[in-house]
């Protein structure tokens, strides 16, 4: 199959090589555009906000995804194994570092409500600490197999590899998940109220729905992506150009649509935080019970 393609066009043409079709030209330009201008964006809704650091996470995922439809742009007319090895990691690795922003939210909210939790998956450290490391693995290992992919000697190595981070990622975002929907559903865990909100559990709301569109977002990214490296260089989902946009850069610019229209940085903002708003106070009985019962 990947044969008769290469037979259709000449042999010294290397897009065939990397890309085992004939990439199209516009895309990867305006894909560049909205990607730098949805960093611009965060950026400044980050420093209005005076949002923490790891907020800005958010815009530099957003540039380096610019910057790999840049490389990917240059590749339609002018493919070299170093711009292809270049375009490949900024376009699967920066994703990955938006799940650490939703990892550290979750784990401010569950160190700011102070809750006395009885397991140690609801524990700050643990949520911080163990997310934070798998995607940092996870990370690792797509990178080291990205790498690898280019070369034909190590290209199934390469594979493995990278198909062993990603199913490691979905494992650890279903976790996630599940953490997450815990904190949302359980009345003891509140979230500072920003500028805009009417009330605590408004500003709860907004910023649980953030992290869970989000997070699913990228969950369904993570499986095209497994998707198409199982199915194997040259295979229909790697050489469906279409399916790329479809399910990676269209699923990633909707993720950071959310973030854009529902901010998280104005619910950890370095300015003069007070700590997690309280949402009621029989709020507070309630889960003081359920406690009590639940040790009972």
């Amino acid at each position: 199959m990947l044969s008769e393609k290469f037979t259709r066009y000449p042999a010294a043409d290397n897009r065939l090589l990397y890309f085992t079709y004939l990439p199209a030209n516009i895309y990867p330009q305006v894909s560049a555009g909205v990607y730098i201008a949805t960093g611009i964006v965060l950026s400044i809704q980050a420093i209005r906000s005076r949002a923490q650091w790891w907020q800005y996470i958010l815009a530099g995922t957003a540039f380096a995804e610019g910057l790999g439809y840049v490389f990917r742009a240059i590749c339609v007319n002018n493919t070299t194994f170093t711009l292809y090895v270049l375009m490949t990691l900024f376009l699967l690795l920066p994703p990955n570092f938006m799940a650490l922003v939703n990892y550290k939210s979750v784990g401010s909210i569950i160190g700011e409500s102070k809750v006395n939790a009885r397991w140690f998956w609801l524990r700050r450290r643990f949520v911080n600490w163990f997310y934070f490391s798998s995607d940092i693995f996870s990370i690792a290992m797509q990178g080291a197999g990205g790498g690898m992919l280019t070369s034909a000697k190590y290209r199934d190595t390469g594979k493995k590899i990278v198909l062993v981070g990603l199913i490691v990622q979905l494992f650890f975002f279903a976790c996630f998940l599940a953490t997450t929907f815990y904190v949302w559903t359980h009345r003891a865990y509140s979230v500072s109220m920003g500028p805009r909100d009417s009330s605590p559990r408004s500003a709860k709301r907004k910023v649980m729905f953030t992290i869970v569109a989000t997070t699913a977002l990228l969950y369904l990214r993570s499986i095209y992506r497994v998707a198409e490296f199982a199915d194997g260089y040259g295979g229909k989902i790697y050489s469906s150009e279409w399916a790329f946009y479809a399910f990676d850069t269209v699923i990633i610019f909707a993720a950071f649509v959310v973030y854009i229209l529902v901010p998280l940085g104005p619910h950890f903002s370095r300015r003069g935080s007070q700590g997690a708003a309280v949402l009621d106070d029989s709020a507070t009985v309630a889960s003081s019970r359920s406690l009590v019962e639940e040790r009972k």
